[in-house]
């Protein structure tokens, strides 16, 4: 990969001021009348999407093929939105449709209406039933490595909150399913539980500043967050009842977000689940460049009988920071040990 995700996006900002546009790094940068792939990705609250997926997608179509464009949309978290979006796309003759749905039921129709205008299609991390090909990773380990995680911080006792994702995403249900595997196998005692319904952080540090106000905060043993957001309002919450970040207990998390990662290392946050986003925004570029151009596909397994790519979850701890996000290249040690963090990160053995 020859741009980082990072240097993609800020030479997509300089770009765009330079032209006085944002059109350097929208849906169309070129009008070479090649191939058009339609990449629709769900929300922007999850800094994944804008910061890695489209500039890490856009940045791999255009090495595999010079005369394709990528049509970029995001639906901002509203399905209805993003059904006019693939409306839209459909009715610009677009090649490939990538989905990353807002709502896994309800994008089954979107993807049969591509099929009736015989445009291929691909359920980007989260799975849409009918579609052609779907890639993600294995969501319901991700579940049951947080729910470890969890289990060991804790000794394996104590009163726990747990926060879900939002109940329309299904990717949310397999990290339920499989966080529910382990903690309810465990000795921990579930105390709350919440099905966050779009991922807010604020929503999250809302739920868990009213269960605080029922029980004593030192007698939390630990948080179950689905995602880093999430974590970010658990931390929030404890942190305005007074707890302080010395004394926060265990939290988990997923998605290796910058100030998730730097959290973990400030003994903030306990772990997250990085999931290689290059190696999933990659394959699916590679996948709808394929498509496009009619090539054969191959190495794909099934999952609910869809050719899938499935690939593996990285528990991520102050621990193996340098192993797994550094080592990869997803941060530069710049990024992350900024002066407020320089302690925390000569303490884990990465310097600058």
């Amino acid at each position: 990969m020859s741009l980082s995700p990072i240097r993609v996006a800020v030479s997509c900002a300089v770009l765009a001021l330079t032209a006085g546009s944002l059109a350097a790094c929208g849906a169309n940068d070129s009008s070479s009348g090649g191939k058009k792939i339609a990449l629709l990705l769900p929300e922007t609250k999850t800094t994944r999407y804008e910061s890695f997926d489209k500039p890490l997608f856009e940045a791999e179509v255009a090495k595999k093929c010079g005369d394709c464009d990528v049509v970029y949309f995001n639906a901002q978290g509203d399905q209805n939105k993003q059904q006019q979006q693939v409306t839209t796309a459909i009715n610009q003759g677009v090649d490939v449709i990538v989905l990353d749905p807002v709502n896994g039921d309800s994008a089954a129709s979107m993807v049969s209406d591509a099929k009736a205008a015989n445009i291929p299609t691909v359920a980007y991390d989260r799975f849409i039933d009918g579609a052609d090909y779907y890639l993600s990773f294995d969501n319901e380990k991700v579940g049951e490595l947080q729910g470890q995680a969890l289990v060991d911080a804790t000794n394996n006792t104590g009163n726990i909150l747990m926060l879900n994702g939002a109940p329309d995403d299904p990717n949310a249900a397999q990290f339920k399913l499989g966080a529910h595997k382990v903690l309810d196998a465990s000795g921990l005692k579930i105390v709350g539980e919440y099905d966050n319904p779009d991922w807010s952080p604020d929503n999250a540090q809302q739920y868990v500043t009213t269960q605080l106000s029922k029980m004593d905060p030192s007698s939390l043993a630990g948080v179950y967050a689905a995602n880093d957001g999430q974590a970010g309002g658990v931390i929030a919450a404890l942190t305005g009842a007074g707890v302080s970040t010395s004394d926060l207990p265990p939290i988990t998390g997923q998605d290796a977000q910058l100030a998730n990662i730097q959290d973990i290392l400030a003994g903030e946050q306990y772990m997250t689940v990085y999931k290689p986003i290059p190696v999933e925004a990659d394959q699916a570029a590679d996948l709808a460049v394929n498509l496009a151009n009619g090539d054969d596909i191959t190495g794909t397994t099934t999952f609910q009988d869809t050719p899938s790519y499935i690939f593996t979850p990285v528990v991520v701890t102050k621990d193996n920071v340098k192993s797994t996000v550094v080592a990869d290249k997803f941060y530069s040690v710049s990024d992350i040990c900024t002066s407020e963090y320089k302690a925390a990160c000569d303490a884990a053995g990465i310097s600058s």
